[in-house]
This record gives structure tokens, sequence and C-alpha cells, in this order.
């Protein structure tokens, strides 16, 4: 069942990432934010996250998936994403946290940034 909820709630994050809907991602989320990188650890609250996850998404976005959940318990689960976004490979993780029994996306790791 939890398998399935993280799916659904990727398949609706996807969708608003390719329509640039920064304000409805910034809904599913639970912030500060922590964005993590090569070296470099930050936290972001909503304002930031729409201003830097605006500057990325929108336009023409392609995006390919497969994503493999990994279960802390029944309310925390990181999921490695292994990708391609416009013809480029990307391999991230993200910490989802069940808040009031609802999904809410907490922490990005990707390495590259720095």
């Amino acid at each position: 069942m939890a398998y399935d909820e993280i799916m659904r709630w990727f398949a609706r994050w996807d969708e608003l990432a390719v329509k640039g809907d920064v304000e409805q991602m910034a809904d599913m989320a639970l912030f500060p934010i922590n964005t993590v990188t090569d070296g470099s650890a930050t936290s972001w609250d909503r304002a930031r996250f729409i201003e830097e996850m605006g500057a990325q998404l929108g336009g023409d976005v392609q995006m390919e998936s497969v994503r493999t959940p990994h279960f802390i318990n029944d309310n925390l689960a990181f999921v490695i994403t292994d990708g391609t976004i416009n013809g480029m490979t990307v391999r991230y993780g993200d910490l989802l946290v069940k808040v009031g029994g609802e999904w809410k996306f907490q922490t990005m790791v990707q390495g590259g940034w720095a």
C-alpha cells in the first residue's frame, strides 16, 4: 500500500514539474526542506523553493523516471530516482515524510550541483 502511495505521489509531482507549477509542488513539501549535494547542504523555505525550482522547470520538459523507494518505517521513505530529464541522465534521492496521513517532500540529494 505505501509503495503505491509513493508512486502516486511522484506521478503527481512529475505532472506538476512538467507544467512548471512550483506553487502546487511547494504544497507537497514539508518546509524547511534540505538540499544536499557534493560538499554542501542548505535549507530552503517555501519562497526559495519556488524561486529555485521555478528557474529550473516549465517549458518543454521531458522526463522519464524509475523510482525505488526504501522504507525506513511507515512514515519515512527515501526514494532513489534514476531517469532522464530532457535527455540528460540523472540520479537523485528524495526523503518523504508522512505527515497527517499525507506524504511530504522534505530532502533532496543529488551529486554534481557544487
